[in-house]
């Protein structure tokens, strides 16, 4: 795949940083992350089913969600959006249910390549190496990948939102 994701993770700081290209607009790219019925739909690694909570992609909104794997072993996420702004910027809280207290502080851009593509960086911030280390060998890296492919398809398929 020409869109490969990039993780980075410096040693000893409890970040890690994220980046891939897609080749759609930066509002496809915003609006299949903005509209619930389109987040279950690429959220997460194949295999698991999405059930949304609720999901309010706005300043001052939250979300939870449910994954569960081919095995039904549930997965409960869940988190604050604090700043959201339209094809640009979104920064969150994101927890996950198996690890209570340990949330993470994510920002994610946005960026305008030109000719329909965009750049999407993340920045996770965590609040100990500990966590951050925790989060590298959750398997984090294919989730994201498969994660980012299916949003890659979804696009492709021309689907619309209700906006």
């Amino acid at each position: 795949m020409s869109n490969e994701l990039k993780i980075t993770a410096p040693e000893g700081i409890p970040f890690i940083d994220t980046e891939r290209e897609f080749d759609f607009p930066v509002a496809d790219v915003f609006r299949a992350h903005k509209d619930p019925d389109l987040v279950v739909q690429w959220l997460g690694p194949r295999g698991m089913t999405m059930q949304m909570g609720h999901y309010d992609f706005r300043s001052g909104g939250s979300y939870s969600y449910l994954h569960t794997g081919p095995d039904g072993v549930p997965y409960e996420f869940s988190g604050v959006f604090h700043t959201v702004r339209e094809n640009e910027f979104a920064l969150q809280t994101f927890e996950f249910g198996g690890y209570p207290d340990v949330v993470s502080l994510e920002f994610m851009t946005f960026e305008d390549l030109g000719n329909g593509r965009t750049r999407l960086k993340g920045h996770s911030v965590y609040p100990s190496q500990e966590a951050r280390d925790s989060m590298l060998q959750s398997g984090m890296e294919g989730g994201i990948t498969e994660g980012y492919e299916r949003l890659e398809e979804l696009l492709g398929s021309g689907v619309q939102s209700r906006d």
